[in-house]
C-alpha cells in the first residue's frame, strides 16, 4: 500500500509526542502557532509546553535557557519568522552560546519557500538557507517529504547543538516510500546519469525528479541527488557521488547567487577538487507581489518545472562530448 502524502510538521511533531511520554527531557515551545498534533502535546505534556505568544526573539531565548538547564528543546514557528524575526537571538543564545555550553536547540519552521503560495512575501521563505548555513554551529535540515521529516526527529535527539529544520507547509508526493534516506549520510542518490546531475534540497528534489524523467523519455539520463542536510553531509561519499559528472545543476527554492545550495556546491566543488561546471538554479533574486498557484509562481521566478527543463537542456548541449 502507497504512503499517503502527509503535512512534514505533523509527522515530525507525531515523534515529539510520542517521544514525551517516556523522555522527560524533552520540552517544546511554540510562537503561538499551532496544529493538530500540537494540541496533544498542550494536553498531555502541560508542564513542558509553552506559548510564548507572537514573539519569536523571546521564543529563541526561552529556548536557550531551558537548553542550559539540560532539556532538549524543539521550538516552533512559521519559517520566516523563525529565522529572521530572531536572528540576533539564534547567533547569540544558540550559535555563539553553544560554542561554549552544551545544549540541543531545534527550531522548526514550517513554511519554506513558496509553500504558503497565497501569503505573499511576507510569510514566503527564500532567504533562510542562507542566514541560518551562516550561523557557525548550526546544522540545516531540508528534507523533501514527510518521511524524512519523521525520521529527522531521531537525528535532532541524537545530536547536540542548535539546528534548523526547514519544513515545506503543505503535504508533498511520498518520495521515501520504502525507507527513509541515510540520515548520517546527509544525503540520497535518487538516479545515476551519464554526463549531468541534478543536486536539490527540499520541494525542489520533486521538480528535479520531474525533469529527469523527461529527460529520459529523450534519451538522457541525468542523475538526481537530495541533499537535506546542508551542513554536516558524508564529505567524502558526496565527492564520490558528483566526480563522474562534467555538469552539475543546482536547485532550490530560494534566492538564486545569494549564499544558498548553490554557494555551497561552488566551494564543495572548488576544495574537493571535482572538474564539473556547474548550473545554479533558484530564485530570481526580487521580491514579487503576485498570487497564484505554486507552480505558477515558480515558472514566473525561474524554478518552475518547465523554466528547469529548457535551462537544463541548453546546458546539456554546453558541455563538452
Amino acid at each position: 500500500m502507497s504512503l499517503q502524502p502527509r503535512a512534514m510538521r505533523d509527522a515530525f511533531l507525531e515523534q515529539v509526542w510520542e517521544a514525551m511520554a517516556d523522555d522527560r527531557g524533552i520540552f517544546f515551545v511554540t510562537a503561538d502557532f499551532g496544529s493538530p498534533v500540537l494540541d496533544k502535546i498542550r494536553a498531555d505534556f502541560p508542564d513542558r509546553f509553552v506559548n510564548v505568544g507572537i514573539a519569536e526573539q523571546n521564543l529563541i531565548n526561552i529556548s536557550a535557557g531551558l537548553a542550559l538547564e539540560g532539556y532538549t528543546v524543539f521550538a516552533y514557528a512559521i519559517a520566516p519568522f523563525i529565522t529572521m524575526r530572531c536572528y540576533e537571538q539564534a547567533r547569540v543564545s544558540l550559535a555563539l552560546l553553544s560554542e561554549v555550553r552544551p545544549m540541543n536547540v531545534n527550531l522548526v519552521g514550517v513554511g519554506a519557500g513558496y509553500s504558503y503560495a497565497l501569503s505573499g512575501p511576507t510569510h514566503q521563505c527564500y532567504e533562510d538557507i542562507t542566514l541560518m548555513r551562516a550561523l557557525p554551529n548550526f546544522r540545516l535540515l531540508s528534507p523533501a517529504d514527510h518521511v524524512t521529516a519523521q525520521h529527522l526527529f531521531h537525528h535532532c535527539v541524537g545530536n547536540r547543538g542548535p539546528k534548523y529544520l526547514r519544513f515545506d507547509a503543505q503535504a508533498l508526493p511520498v518520495i521515501y516510500e520504502r525507507k527513509a534516506p541515510d540520515m548520517e549520510a546527509g544525503f540520497h542518490v535518487h538516479k545515476k546519469g551519464n554526463r549531468m546531475c541534478l543536486v536539490a534540497t527540499g520541494y525542489m528534489l520533486h521538480t528535479a525528479l520531474d525533469v529527469a524523467e523527461r529527460l529520459a523519455e529523450k534519451g538522457e539520463e541525468v542523475g538526481v541527488i537530495d541533499l537535506f542536510n546542508l551542513t554536516d553531509y558524508a564529505v567524502e561519499r558526496l565527492a564520490s557521488a558528483l566526480m563522474p559528472y562534467i555538469g552539475v545543476v543546482t536547485l532550490e527554492e530560494g534566492f538564486r547567487g545569494r549564499g544558498g545550495l548553490d554557494s555551497m556546491l561552488f566551494e564543495f566543488i572548488a576544495r574537493r577538487n571535482l572538474q564539473s561546471r556547474v548550473l545554479n538554479l533558484g530564485v530570481e533574486p526580487a521580491y514579487r507581489f503576485e498570487l497564484g498557484s505554486r507552480a505558477e509562481l515558480h515558472e514566473k521566478v525561474g524554478i518552475g518545472t518547465q523554466s528547469v527543463l529548457n535551462r537544463v537542456r541548453s546546458f546539456s548541449e554546453s558541455l563538452p562530448d
